[in-house]
């Protein structure tokens, strides 16, 4: 028998979304003997599965958190923290946008409450907030004292943060055990990035509808 189809013969099927996730991209991850799933900017997701959810961070911010007694957890991934001073490039440039920190870590928490998850059992994990973006504001600090704020004010535990320095990070964290792995990437990885995160800036800009997000 060929080894290829053989291969393809033991590759699990996908599996389902769960409800409110269709829409983000789903695959089978032979390394990891799991399904995985792929966050971008603005999103978010909840499971109590088996499986691992992966998102790569520039600037970006994505809080990965666990309730260890239901073994439920979620991940975000936010790239805008709330503006404030005088505008400048970065804040004129996605002043119309909605995907903004507060936005996100209130959308994950209130997911993981509905799903069951209970407020005085959830534990944190927060990455990203390189200098990724040399020649705007550094959105990256922004995005840390956001996160770093917002979860003091919250009174959230955090037990374990990765945050700033000047290279992107490619976050692995998986829902049911709570468990995250973490890996820097490296400049040529860093040039794609910044030119992705700018492609998402200018969408937002030009796209402000589809770029609001209902809170629920």
């Amino acid at each position: 028998m060929d080894v290829r189809m053989a291969e393809r013969r033991v590759t699990p099927l996908v599996s389902p979304a769960p409800p409110g996730f269709e829409h983000l991209r789903r695959f089978w991850d032979p390394t990891h003997g799991c399904m995985t799933v792929k966050l971008l900017p603005g999103e978010f997701y909840v499971s109590d599965r088996e499986e691992m959810v992966s998102t790569v961070l520039g600037s970006c911010v994505s809080a990965c958190i666990h309730d260890s007694r239901r073994r439920l957890g979620g991940m975000n991934h936010f790239m805008l923290p709330e503006p404030f001073g005088a505008r400048d490039s970065w804040s004129s440039t996605v002043g119309r946008a909605a995907r903004y920190g507060t936005d996100a870590m209130e959308q994950l928490i209130n997911a993981l409450l509905k799903a069951g998850g209970q407020r005085a059992d959830l534990r944190v994990k927060v990455f990203g907030g390189a200098r990724v973006l040399a020649r705007m504001s550094d959105v990256g600090q922004r995005n840390i004292e956001f996160v770093q704020r917002y979860l003091a004010t919250e009174n959230l535990a955090v037990v374990a943060s990765d945050l700033g320095d000047a290279y992107p990070r490619q976050v692995q964290f998986f829902p049911h055990s709570g468990r995250a792995r973490v890996r820097l990437l490296r400049r040529r990885d860093d040039l794609k990035l910044v030119a992705d995160e700018r492609g998402y800036l200018k969408r937002l800009a030009n796209d402000p509808i589809k770029g609001e997000v209902e809170l629920f």
